[in-house]
């Protein structure tokens, strides 16, 4: 008998749905986590530090990538780790009315971190396997596309879900503990779908035994030439101060606009919130970072980069205008929210370049990997912090320091070592 041929499946069939089950569990824990605990009256300081913790996995990522390699296939890990994510979310459903819920709930966040930062090896690695070269280069956009419509859907949508649910039920708990029930079937629906439509291409296998002898060895020797790059130390100092500011500014930003206005917020609902920061505020943030993308590959990075610095951080000043004006006008709050997003979107550009540029040479994608856990060790630790500094600062000195912030930024960029070429269109 010859051997059954694995049946060829068209990217589209897939790569969409694989990349909104990427993004969706991270945008979960990242920011909707914020807006559930704030609707139950956690406070800014515990929201804050509690939930910058669930960084964590997405840190250490690098560490236990290779195992994803060594054991099982990217495909198996992706459907594992698909209805272990729906386990997870079904296990915030049910632990939300509880009285110990924000213990309960923040348990099932960090099974969810674990398995979304697995979930994003396992899926990264596939779309390299599964797809040509041709492939690859046409679908990068589309992947990206469908992360930031899970980012919408869930930053957006649900949000706005939840606001509606609690104006039907008059309870935050039932609201949000039905949007996570719906979230759970959803992910059993990924994990079904994923499991019959990925294809089952050739190069797709464990590593096994054979590698595993030597992982030790090329484990640290991955490590030791990321560490031995030239002007290292000014590099991870810009990967950690990079968005210092930001990284701060983003845990406060719905606390913000959703306490009362007697508290120094703007008293926003759920579902205005979803609207302006969650859908608008994402779109916006697509289209500058689209545009940056335009104008590195027109002119090089090094053209860019300081204007991409400033674009990232001037529009941060509009919170210390709503702070101190309290519009009541939602068209003006909208829009400055828009003005921010659209130049973190913008500026972003140049951190993602950065990256790129820092994971050239030997070991290309593991030192990628590295440079994004030191990018989410740069948001962890300062966002912990910052509702502490909030409450003891207040809305309107909290934002002013925000932009002071901002600063280290610009010091350590005029001492990051780049190419004048680099990032243009005709540079391999």
């Amino acid at each position: 008998m010859t051997a059954r041929q694995p049946v060829a499946r068209s990217p589209w069939s897939w790569i969409p749905t694989l990349y909104m089950a990427e993004g969706l569990p991270n945008v979960l824990v990242a920011s909707v986590s914020v807006v559930l605990y704030k609707n139950l009256g956690v406070s800014n300081a515990a929201i804050a530090f509690y939930t910058g913790w669930l960084y964590l996995p997405w840190v250490l990522k690098p560490l236990w990538s290779p195992l994803v390699d060594l054991f099982r296939t990217r495909r198996q890990w992706i459907w594992a780790m698909q209805l272990l994510l729906g386990a997870g979310l079904a296990g915030v459903a049910l632990t939300i009315p509880g009285p110990h819920f924000f213990q309960l709930t923040l348990a099932f966040f960090w099974l969810l971190s674990f398995s979304s930062a697995t979930h994003d090896i396992a899926a990264d690695g596939f779309y390299m396997l599964a797809t040509t070269e041709r492939e690859q280069s046409f679908f990068v956009g589309i992947r990206s596309l469908f992360y930031r419509v899970a980012t919408i859907a869930a930053q957006g949508g649900l949000v706005i879900l939840a606001g509606e649910l609690h104006q039907r039920t008059g309870s935050y708990a039932t609201a949000w503990s039905s949007c996570f029930a719906l979230l759970a079937g959803v992910y059993l629906c990924f994990g079904l779908y994923h499991g019959w439509m990925l294809p089952r291409p050739a190069s797709d296998r464990a590593a096994g035994a054979v590698v595993a002898g030597t992982f030790g060895a090329e484990f640290l020797k991955t490590f030791g030439t990321f560490f031995q790059k030239p002007g290292i130390g000014w590099m991870l100092s810009f990967l950690l101060l990079y968005r210092l500011g930001e990284a701060q500014l983003v845990k406060l930003v719905q606390p913000f606009l959703l306490d009362p206005r007697a508290a120094g917020g703007l008293g926003v609902t759920n579902d205005q919130l979803g609207l302006i920061y969650g859908t608008t505020g994402v779109a916006v943030f697509i289209v500058g970072a689209l545009l940056g993308g335009f104008a590195v590959a027109r002119h090089g990075l090094k053209s860019w980069l300081w204007p991409m610095l400033f674009a990232i951080h001037l529009p941060d000043a509009v919170f210390i205008w709503l702070a101190y004006a309290q519009p009541e006008n939602l068209a003006a709050i909208g829009l400055a929210i828009a003005v921010e997003q659209f130049g973190y979107g913008f500026g972003f550009t140049a951190f993602i370049l950065y990256m790129i540029r820092m994971a050239r040479g030997p070991h290309p994608t593991a030192h990628y990997a590295i440079c994004t856990g030191f990018m989410a060790l740069g948001m962890m630790l300062p966002g912990m912090w910052s509702g502490w500094l909030q409450e003891h600062l207040g809305y309107r000195h909290f934002f002013v320091w925000v932009l002071v912030a901002t600063i280290p930024s610009f010091i350590v960029a005029a001492k990051i070592p780049l190419e004048p070429e680099f990032g243009k269109r005709n540079e391999t």
